[in-house]
């Protein structure tokens, strides 16, 4: 009833749009997932049980309708992303301050129709009240991804962290023994600018949903004493009183990596992920009638 109660409050994907746009505007014109989602949240006035309500496909509800909010406007040429997850606006999408979403699912059900005549493989048509368990096209990478880290073994998690962070620029890292981590499963040394260096421990879950603040709390004080500050890898999210209390005074800080970050990240190094490049033939005809 309750996780009902949460879906109820969730508002469709037609309402999503322009709070997105808001959103991005409020944050400077540019802003990363857990940017933009925070953002809504705070405007919309979301509760914890609306935005922790899980999905078919792992993730959250709210997620996946920002997920599809965000990929509808891209195909609208209202927003885009860079190589490093950063969402901004187009220069189409700089003056605009509100979208019709009646024509935002108009333009994005023509794009699907066009792929199919073209014979591409066809996504779902972006309906208003679309399946949660939909990921949008552009983002089915990330969601079976996501589903293959939660399937591996835990211990094989911890190594694959462990090689992010060397990959990373992290030294002498090492992941701790399975018995007695005290809610640490490894430590590693980052050095900035070739000066300054920091000790970090840090603790990896797979977990389907959001990490809340009793997780990052039993975390804080695990880190205290041990290292300079902590980072908390999850396939994941979390929630908004979690990130609060990652960065409280006077505790130690705990840099948050939620699964967006962490599949991008791969996704950058190359580790388990590749990126091909489809090649577009284009017949110049006018080539042709000059011969």
């Amino acid at each position: 009833m309750v996780e009902m109660l949460g879906v109820n409050q969730i508002p469709p994907y037609s309402d999503l749009f322009n709070p997105t746009l808001a959103a991005i505007r409020t944050l400077g014109g540019s802003a990363t997932v857990a940017e933009i989602e925070s953002q809504v949240i705070k405007d919309l006035a979301l509760s914890d049980a609306a935005v922790q309500v899980l999905g078919g496909n792992g993730q959250t509800v709210l997620y996946n309708r920002l997920a599809s909010v965000r990929s509808a406007l891209k195909k609208c040429d209202v927003i885009d992303y860079s190589s490093r997850g950063v969402w901004a606006f187009t220069s189409n999408g700089v003056n605009t301050e509100t979208v019709d979403p009646v024509e935002v699912i108009r333009v994005v059900n023509e794009y699907h129709r066009n792929r199919q005549q073209g014979g591409a493989v066809e996504q779902p048509a972006f309906e208003p009240e679309a399946s949660d368990d939909l990921p949008p096209d552009s983002d089915t990478w990330r969601a079976t991804l996501l589903e293959t880290l939660r399937n591996i073994p835990p211990v094989a998690f911890e190594r694959l962290c462990q090689r992010l962070l060397r990959e990373s620029g992290f030294v002498e890292v090492e992941v701790t023994k399975p018995s007695g981590d005290g809610g640490i499963d490894g430590h590693g040394r980052i050095r900035l600018a070739g000066l300054i260096s920091f000790s970090v421990v840090f603790q990896c879950k797979r977990y389907s949903g959001s990490v809340g603040t009793d997780a990052v709390q039993a975390f804080q004080g695990a880190v205290q004493g041990q290292a300079d500050r902590g980072m908390f890898l999850t396939t994941g999210t979390f929630t908004r009183n979690a990130r609060q209390t990652a960065t409280r005074p006077g505790a130690v800080p705990i840099d948050l990596i939620d699964g967006e970050l962490l599949v991008d990240k791969l996704k950058e190094l190359g580790l388990g992920v590749s990126t091909r490049m489809v090649e577009e033939v284009v017949v110049d005809a006018d080539w042709f009638s000059a011969i």
